[in-house]
């Protein structure tokens, strides 16, 4: 690579994709200054525990940052935190910051990451309601959380689930509504919601599905969840999880090309400006797994993808091909899903997943193995990836009886 002492690569994001693109480019040799600039006022943390322990107050803003500042700065990687980028002027190299100053760079990463999807539900701007996304976020919810206390939470996705069970953990009254037929509808197979829906409610969480929101009820703050069909459900606090949005209007106005509502990267993670890579959930790449365009929503992805790019500031044209994998926790269940289980048509279970806590769910299309969602079977997490990874033919009698070894069927 060309000596890049006098240069500055800039990063936008202080992210999971963000701090791990700062780290990957120190290592890949970039010899300049390294700028992450955040909205945020805190350095990069992990996103996952903040509907489970950060919620119930077990971790604190120190236990989830993902590096302390002590590493950052052994990499000599600066932080400018609490600032937004308002533009990029691409021509000149030169950022516009919130706090009126610029910054030139030399090479840009975006890891804008993505927000929360607000939904116009009437009532949604009394106090009690909010959506959960950051620190921030957790902060202004805890003083509604405490025992006896009620909660709806509008969304059965895996974010709702999780939070449900983290307040019904905390001695809340937990509603959880979902308008769709099923809980996790969009990401899972009819058996795997059945599961979900039954573990909650021995749980305790009140499931309500097939149900549109109508309005928030109370005064200042809220008092009531009513649904369309006049179902009313009492909540001093309501979480609205609808999903996230790419962010990608800062790269849009400044002309770097979008697919599929974000931000389009190469293989290597490089936008349509050479001096411009991009990684997270912000990002549209091709999956040569998969044989086709994706944007994923991972931790994994984030990182993984966030080295590629790194790589690519200083260089070094390395293939981002890697097999997607995601989690969740709820309860005692420790879900670990692998490979993308969309436009499946058949589904083989190993486990008794009507009455016990312990199975997994193998995802087919025809006979084409496409992912596994594992609950408290590692063995069959572990071994449905390098399943994938082979892509061999799997013999479905076997993959479900228990009594055989997964690893006879590689």
């Amino acid at each position: 690579m060309t000596d890049t002492t006098e240069q500055t690569c800039v990063v936008i994001g202080a992210s999971h994709a963000g701090g791990q693109l700062a780290e990957s480019v120190r290592r890949a040799g970039w010899g300049g200054r390294i700028l992450v600039i955040g909205d945020e006022p805190y350095l990069p943390y992990h996103r996952p525990p903040l509907s489970k322990d950060f919620l119930a107050g077990k971790k604190s803003v120190d236990n989830i940052v993902i590096k302390p500042a002590a590493v950052y700065e052994k990499l000599d990687v600066e932080f400018k935190l609490n600032t937004r980028v308002e533009s990029i002027d691409r021509a000149s190299k030169t950022l516009v910051l919130s706090d009126g100053t610029t910054q030139s760079y030399d090479k840009l990463a975006l890891a804008l990451g993505a927000r929360v999807r607000k939904v116009p539900i009437p009532g949604s701007d009394k106090k009690g309601v909010y959506y959960l996304r950051t620190i921030d976020d957790i902060e202004s919810i805890r003083p509604y959380v405490g025992e006896g206390k009620s909660a709806v939470i509008v969304g059965g996705g895996y974010i709702g689930l999780e939070t449900a069970a983290a307040l019904r953990k905390m001695g809340m009254e937990v509603t959880v509504i979902e308008m769709m037929p099923r809980v996790l509808q969009r990401v899972t197979a009819p058996e795997i919601s059945a599961f979900y829906t039954r573990v909650h409610q021995e749980e305790g969480v009140k499931i309500v599905t097939d149900a549109a929101v109508e309005a928030i009820e109370g005064g200042e703050a809220a008092s009531a969840v009513v649904c369309k069909d006049g179902s009313t459900y009492p909540a001093e606090l309501v979480i609205i999880g609808a999903g996230i949005v790419p962010n990608v209007e800062l790269a849009e106005a400044a002309g770097i090309a979008l697919e599929g509502g974000a931000i389009a990267v190469n293989e290597f993670a490089t936008t349509n400006d050479p001096d411009i890579v991009a990684a997270g959930d912000c990002t549209y790449h091709f999956n040569p797994i998969y044989d086709r365009w994706i944007r994923l929503e991972s931790v994994q992805n984030a990182i993984d993808q966030a080295k590629i790019a790194g790589a690519a500031v200083c260089g070094t044209t390395n293939v981002y091909s890697q097999l997607p994998w995601f989690w969740s926790d709820q309860y005692d269940l420790k879900l670990q899903i692998a490979g993308l289980s969309q436009g499946f048509d058949n589904t083989v279970i190993r486990g008794d997943i009507e009455h016990g806590r312990k199975f997994a769910a193998f995802y087919f299309v025809g006979d084409k193995l496409v992912a596994v969602d594992a609950v408290n079977m590692p063995q069959a997490f572990m071994m449905g990836k390098r399943l994938l990874l082979a892509g061999t033919a799997v013999d479905k009698a076997k993959l479900a009886d228990e009594t055989v070894d997964l690893k006879s069927l590689l």
